[in-house]
């Protein structure tokens, strides 16, 4: 294996541990939420406000971190703390008004989010929402020189502290409160509910932020270039358009959903189901999310050493591939066992899980395509497939979600990252060809689908032998990959056993 895709693949891994083991972590919430919170309505509550805020995070982030890695390797530049403390000034700036706004319209905003009762959540996500934005950048910043470890350590510290607080809200709290009352009565309400979530969020991010100060004083030292931000402006702003697509086919149909129903509390009841079994899928979104932190600073600084080298793109792409099915055959061959995260009341919203994989492995891909038009500056490319992307996502929501429910927001997913993943692809061919292993490609998704058919069919009514046998089919398929691609001269021993029994 290369030098480089062994960095990335190193790379990769340290920073799974506070993308893919933190998430993992924060995905563990889900079994307490569905049973502590008061019914699937409370659960809707908390899907759709954070879905809000991942969407309010790629908006008031703007393209500007993909923008930073662009500017700080490029050949020309002399001076890297120029582009971070523009950069910093551009998110402080724009974070500190979105915040005041925030406070001014917190009312009105309310009442349009349909929470006039409970303003205060409201209030507690934006103001999440903006200090995460602004601490992009000093994570950025980290990625940047190459301290994973430090990244990767302020991101789990600040994912146990997120878990220590929601268990003492959710389960310490209660528990004193019946026995104990007078400890804690003086803060505690127990009708309280989902509000605790937020609460806890907000002091996770203020520690955050405290944490990130050392690495923000190298850019508060440097002065930034009003020149430069205009130009990184206009290298983002297509990209913001972009992460807007890319997001929103996460996020749409849990912002969109509750609108399109007269019955609020049914709408949050089924909201709450499809975000609880979502949240399954999520698994995917944690792969692609930890790929891309190597991915992208790695990438621009391969193209700084030799723009002719695409060898490097296409391995990337062969083996994001190969490990995307590999995840979504592990979940869905044991989601009798994942089920069980969930009360039996989120059951029904299971059979979204396999169809929101496949959609976010598609976004994978095409997040691994998107880098032609990133290479050669043209992201006004980005921004047409997100606007078409986002007119198929809200048709299909707004016009199949009230005949069919949660099931359209699946499908509305699904299909948005194909056509994305497939415009990106024929374009980029033409404007920057890079001869990327389609044959592979192909052979991989058939026998992954040939796999999943032979898993999920078979009606065995043993629990246990379901799972033998879905296991044999998930090491035949490891064996698959082994034989056909892995570097075997590398691992020599688990080469010469699979050589000999292969």
């Amino acid at each position: 294996m290369a030098q480089g895709m062994k960095r990335l693949a190193k790379e990769t891994a340290i920073y799974g541990v506070s993308s893919i083991a933190g998430r993992f972590l924060n995905w563990l919430l889900v079994p307490m939420y569905t049973r502590v919170l008061a019914n699937t309505g409370e659960f809707g509550v908390f899907t759709n406000l954070y879905a809000w805020v991942a969407l309010l995070l790629v908006i008031l982030t703007y393209g500007m971190e993909t923008g930073f890695f662009r500017f700080i390797n490029k050949k020309e530049e002399q001076n890297p703390m120029r582009v971070y403390s523009t950069t910093l000034f551009s998110l402080g700036v724009t974070s500190i008004l979105f915040l005041v706004l925030a406070a001014v319209f917190l009312s009105p905003v309310s009442e349009l989010l349909g929470y006039i009762d409970r303003p205060e959540y409201v209030g507690m996500m934006l103001g999440i929402v903006a200090v995460d934005a602004f601490c992009s950048i000093p994570f950025a910043f980290l990625r940047y020189q190459g301290k994973a470890i430090r990244f990767a350590g302020i991101k789990l510290f600040s994912i146990f502290l997120n878990i220590a607080l929601n268990l003492f809200f959710f389960i310490a709290c209660p528990f004193l409160y019946r026995y104990y009352p007078e400890t804690i009565d003086w803060f505690y309400q127990p009708d309280y509910g989902v509000g605790y979530a937020f609460i806890a969020n907000v002091f996770t991010t203020a520690v955050t932020f405290i944490l990130l100060i050392p690495d923000m004083l190298p850019g508060f030292r440097s002065k930034p270039d009003l020149f430069l931000l205009k130009q990184m402006l206009r290298y983002s702003f297509p990209i913001l358009l972009l992460g807007i697509a890319g997001i929103f086919n996460q996020t749409a149909d849990k912002i969109i959903f509750p609108f399109l129903f007269e019955d609020k509390m049914y709408a949050n009841e089924q909201l709450g189901i499809y975000g609880a079994c979502f949240k399954i899928a999520v698994i995917m979104v944690m792969f692609i999310q930890a790929f891309r932190y190597a991915y992208e600073p790695f990438i621009f600084a391969k193209n700084k050493e030799d723009e002719q080298n695409h060898k490097a793109y296409v391995e990337a792409m062969k083996y994001f591939i190969i490990f995307g099915l590999l995840i979504f055959l592990g979940v869905m061959f044991y989601i009798d066992i994942i089920k069980y995260f969930v009360t039996p009341e989120y059951y029904p919203g299971l059979k979204v899980v396999p169809i929101v994989m496949l959609g976010e492995l598609f976004f994978g891909i095409y997040f691994n395509l998107s880098l032609w038009y990133k290479l050669i500056d043209q992201t006004k490319w980005g921004a047409y497939f997100s606007a078409i992307g986002c007119v198929v996502t809200i048709l299909i929501i707004v016009y199949f979600a009230p005949v069919y429910g949660y099931m359209a927001c699946a499908w509305a997913s699904f299909g948005c990252n194909l056509l994305m993943m497939i415009l990106s692809y024929v374009v980029g061919q033409k404007k920057f060809p890079i001869s990327y292993d389609i044959r592979s490609a192909f052979i991989y998704f058939a026998v992954a689908a040939l796999l999943f058919v032979a898993g999920m069919l078979p009606p065995i009514a043993s629990e246990i032998g379901r799972f033998l046998y879905r296991t044999v089919l998930l090491l035949i398929y490891i064996a698959f990959v082994v034989k056909r691609d892995l570097p075997l001269k590398e691992l020599p021993y688990i080469g010469r056993f699979f050589n000999k029994r292969f």
